[in-house]
């Protein structure tokens, strides 16, 4: 065990988990957080959570993601796609099909790793700030990329096949802030949220996954891969990142993650911060920097949401490991919410 920082963040709890913890707060789903989790099924009715991976379409939302892209190898005189395989012995008659894509594990329905988003912040006390993830690692060391120099490249650290080991699963709390609010656009803060949870009689517990329905995942479905980046960005409830006491919940509730249908799970760009220096993404700061808490985003929790609203419940099972990827800051995923 290694300690890979001499001052920590203020209001983090690095080393809380130990010094090369790489999962955070999912240190907090035990064996019996689990079964408690698991008497939240009493139909076995599940619900699909994902939305279509090539949503939301083009690359107008996400500059720098783009959709799936399918490519398929040579084989002989075509390509190993509707491949006769009496090419190969003539007494075959079998057809083969395979395929490979190109995906950006964060274009649509994902979890980010906690390697996604870290800060300049003087770790080793040398008076200098330098690229600093979650529990001490540093970029360039354990999380490299290409301008880093040679490879290899990805993060050797904090990479999303920790969150895949930690095999996601859980009671999910879902609150229905599109019930509360409509689409309209709102900033959700600490107010906002406990006013939600209070009309549900929904509890947050050590453990758990808080869940955020606010309609977005279906807006974006509407528009049929053709997002309008004006309407969504002044559509739905957000969580309001810079709000104290919404961090301080956050912290004090004992959550593991928060999974969200829309683009950030917090208002980006969000409201203007305190100082000269500050952070553009704060609850990504406070998660997946000084807390270890991940973060889901562009869930699809509509049918879900109905069911639970028509059945006077907020809580469910959930089941959402991402791809186990070596490296990766992020995956796509397919949650299933079993009630």
């Amino acid at each position: 065990m290694t300690q890979r920082w001499k001052n920590r963040p203020e209001g983090s709890n690095w080393g809380d988990f130990g010094a090369d913890d790489q999962i955070g707060r999912m240190n907090l789903v035990t064996p019996e957080i689990r079964r408690r989790a698991a008497g939240e099924i009493r139909e076995g009715i599940a619900f699909l959570l994902s939305l279509p991976l090539d949503y939301p379409g083009s690359n107008k939302l996400t500059p720098y993601r783009f959709p799936p892209q399918f490519h398929h190898a040579k084989r002989g005189k075509g390509h190993n796609y509707n491949y006769e395989l009496s090419d190969v012995c003539g007494c075959f008659d079998d057809v083969i099909c395979d395929d490979a894509v190109t995906l950006y594990t964060q274009y649509s329905t994902q979890w980010d790793a906690l390697g996604h988003v870290g800060q300049m912040f003087d770790a080793d006390g040398d008076g200098t700030p330098e690229k600093v993830f979650y529990n001490g690692y540093r970029g360039g060391v354990e999380i490299v990329g290409p301008d880093d120099g040679e490879g290899p490249h990805g993060a050797s650290a904090l990479g999303i096949e920790n969150l895949a080991r930690s095999c996601v699963q859980g009671r999910g709390v879902l609150v229905d802030l599109e019930r509360h609010y409509g689409r309209e656009r709102k900033l959700v803060g600490y107010d906002e949220l406990m006013q939600a949870l209070d009309s549900q009689a929904a509890t947050v517990e050590t453990g758990d996954f808080l869940c955020l329905h606010t309609g977005f995942a279906e807006l974006v479905l509407s528009m049929n891969k053709d997002p309008d980046g004006e309407v969504l960005a002044n559509s739905c409830a957000v969580l309001d990142g810079r709000d104290e006491r919404l961090q301080r919940w956050i912290d004090e509730s004992g959550l593991v993650a928060i999974c969200a249908d829309n683009f950030a799970v917090e208002a980006y760009p969000a409201r203007e911060g305190k100082g000269d220096h500050f952070p553009g993404l704060p609850l990504h700061n406070l998660c997946l920097f000084k807390l270890g808490i991940h973060l889901g985003e562009l869930w699809n929790f509509a049918e879900l949401a109905r069911w639970l609203r028509a059945n006077g419940r907020s809580h469910f099972f959930l089941t959402a490991p991402p791809l186990n990827l070596p490296g990766s800051v992020g995956s796509p995923l397919t949650p299933i919410g079993t009630v």
